[in-house]
């Protein structure tokens, strides 16, 4: 079989990886500068950035000079190799054989792998239009050799996807640097007029090496397919997953029941050894008539226990259709975490909040059965207005930043955004007689006296506002508010929560 290789060459590494955790930088011109030799340079630039002059390279001061508000954030060293062994693994999907390029590249061994997604084309595309979907600006190109696919990638200006045997005509019209020649060969062919490959491709080697060295003549025959390049690929990271085969299709629901606790007894055991428990497990079931059927289930805490975590499956059998029968069944520990010791819960007092694990076994229950977009953990923040004092908890275990307001009452269902009312008043600064809310009028019979919040002075300037807690004449009591003073045009009046 003869060798494929796929070069992935993402060409604002940094900057598309930096935008992706800021997206106010979506719209701004911004470098990364770091210290080199007594000079401070730009070390990368984002599109933006290069299209008003700015490059990789350049000293930030003429940076600075040429681009207008240029942005300058602090290179981050080794960051480049961090998001290429990430983007590696995450391309293992791809090819099992994945080595980085430093520093803003991929190689790809697919020999074997592309009649998966239909041919090279479509296998290509698939992989390309994947990494540009999660924010990557990269470019790919498909050869027999590491070297053109790498020479494509990167100054190719045709077709991609390179025929079996046909690097050498490819190449012809590229210029040296296609070769990934040291710079200071680059600068002696230039001043020799060799502009293109095909100049010298044709010129005694002997001459040469002469002229350029032994390492000129390596990236030739790399290129051209008659020399091997060793890659140093990624190993992943160990995947916890069980396959079991049946003899026999499976057919019915007690059998499905037993080849899941099979799994889990087999993958938890190896979580357990590694301090590891599940947190989202991923179930397929091949059916003998080619379909496959995936169930999944997820774990607010990382768990091990076999019987819990049947517990959650046993929730959605009913959603396995076994038809003619099931022939393979596999479980994926798809997201794992370190579990808690056990001997430390032993000294956990009783009733102990987000640590009691009977809660966490109630949450998986209402998470599988309802779905885990329908439970929210909400966690406070220090923020001026109330919609944006609180945030919502990536896990049970995450600890809140700050503590709950406690000083003045906040209503139990807090809107999003606070909803338009008609408001009656005796005096300006009074709390309303009545409001109408969806049609429907509300005559105040209690109020408490007003709590003033500002606008935060850092943000454009504003109107505060006037909160309100008022009970209607059915004794439901509201959160409400007037921005603004009473004689602004501006001001509005605004129902922003409820209390039970």
């Amino acid at each position: 079989m003869n060798k494929r290789f796929i070069c992935l060459w993402f060409r604002y590494l940094l900057t598309d990886w930096l935008t992706l955790k800021r997206p106010e930088l979506k719209e701004v011109p911004f470098v990364f500068a770091a210290s080199v030799h007594n000079r401070v340079v730009v070390t990368a630039a984002n599109s933006l950035a290069e299209a008003q002059g700015a490059f990789k390279g350049m000293a930030l001061a003429d940076a600075k000079a040429i681009a207008k508000s240029l942005e300058v954030v602090p290179h981050i060293e080794g960051q480049e190799e961090k998001l290429l062994i990430a983007l590696g693994e995450w391309c293992i999907r791809y090819s099992p054989q994945v080595a980085v390029d430093l520093p803003d590249g991929l190689i790809l061994d697919i020999s074997g792998c592309a009649h998966l997604w239909g041919g090279e084309r479509g296998y290509l595309k698939e992989m390309l239009t994947r990494l540009i979907s999660k924010g990557y600006h990269v470019r790919g190109a498909l050869a027999d050799t590491v070297g053109a696919a790498w020479a494509i990638a990167h100054l190719g200006k045709v077709k991609p996807i390179i025929e079996p045997g046909g690097q050498a005509e490819a190449l012809l019209d590229l210029p040296p640097a296609a070769l990934r020649l040291e710079p200071l060969v680059l600068d002696r062919l230039h001043k020799l007029g060799f502009y293109t490959i095909r100049s010298f491709i044709s010129t005694q080697r002997s001459a040469l090496r002469r002229r350029f060295g032994q390492d000129f003549l390596l990236r030739i025959d790399q290129a051209l397919g008659y020399e091997d390049e060793p890659l140093t690929l990624l190993q992943p990271a160990e995947s916890y997953l069980e396959r079991l085969p049946c003899l026999e299709p499976i057919r019915t629901r007690t059998g499905i029941g037993i080849a899941i606790k099979t799994l889990l007894e087999c993958l938890c055991e190896r979580l357990y050894k590694d301090g590891k428990g599940i947190l989202v497990a991923i179930l397929k079931c091949y059916r003998l008539d080619g379909e496959i059927i995936q169930i999944q289930i997820g774990s607010s805490r990382a768990s091990s226990h076999v019987a819990r975590l049947y517990q959650l499956f046993e929730l959605k059998i009913e959603l396995i259709r076994p038809k003619l029968g099931i022939e393979l069944f596999m479980l994926e520990a798809h997201k794992v975490g370190d579990t808690d010791s056990e001997q430390e819960y032993l000294w956990q007092p009783e009733g102990c909040g987000l640590a009691d694990k009977s809660l966490s076994a109630l949450l998986d229950t209402l998470a599988n059965k309802i779905g885990a977009d329908k439970i929210h953990r909400y966690l406070p923040q220090e923020r001026h207005w109330p919609e944006k004092s609180l945030k919502l908890a990536s896990s049970l275990k995450e600890p809140p930043a700050t503590s709950w307001r406690e000083d003045r009452p906040r209503p139990s269902l807090l809107l999003p955004k606070p909803v338009s009312i008609h408001v009656s008043s005796i005096l300006p600064d009074n709390p309303p007689m009545f409001f109408i809310y969806k049609g429907v009028r509300h005559v105040v019979k209690k109020a408490d006296d007003a709590e003033r919040i500002e606008r935060p002075w850092w943000e454009d300037k504003g109107q505060h506002r006037d909160y309100y807690v008022v009970e209607d004449e059915e004794g439901r009591r509201y959160w409400i508010f007037r921005s603004g003073h009473y004689h602004d045009e501006r001001s509005g009046w605004y129902l922003h929560g409820f209390f039970s």
